[in-house]
């Protein structure tokens, strides 16, 4: 990454979905789905054992701040519901953020902190942080999936009116 971009990699669930709204997001410069956090060298969609489902996010932090990025993806995706997103049940579907750096580590903590004092979700945040590892970009007919197929399945949407607000501040 240059010193005006850097990244994010975030697990929601079926990572179609979430390519399709973060790439949307102002300041992000570009998205590529794949496969981490698991065990399987060089994995794909048929073979990518204990990994999660993902996206890799560029962006621009001086338009796009990375505690603004993981709002945006608690908004967007149940973090409360383990190992699942909608009707996709299994490991492949869960809540994670792989961090890059000490300072992503520390947001995320702590943004997962005002999402589970805020109420916005009917129980605690499952949200797994761990350090990046390995990413193993999907196949390219799972790259901008939704693009292509705009009538294709989703289980992750906008909600207009969560927003977070943090801990020590009103929630009104």
């Amino acid at each position: 990454m240059t010193e005006t971009t850097e990244k994010a990699i975030l697990a929601g669930g079926c990572f179609w979905g979430m390519q399709d709204l973060i790439r949307k997001r102002p300041g992000v410069l570009d998205t590529r789905v794949g496969y981490t956090g698991g065990d399987v060298p060089n994995a794909t969609y048929r073979n990518h054992g204990t990994h999660a489902e993902a996206i890799e996010i560029a962006y621009d932090p001086e338009k796009l701040s990375y505690r603004d990025l993981l709002e945006f993806f608690f908004q967007v995706h149940d973090p409360t519901t383990k190992n699942r997103q909608g009707n996709d049940v299994g490991l492949s579907y869960r809540s994670a953020i792989f961090y890059t750096d000490e300072q992503q580590r520390r947001v995320a903590e702590d943004t997962i902190a005002d999402v589970d004092a805020s109420g916005l979700w009917p129980g605690k945040v499952v949200t797994e942080v761990s350090p990046a590892g390995p990413f193993w970009e999907a196949e390219p007919e799972h790259q901008d999936y939704l693009e292509r197929n705009p009538g294709g399945y989703t289980c992750h949407f906008v909600r207009p009116e969560w927003k977070l607000p943090r801990r020590g501040e009103s929630a009104g």
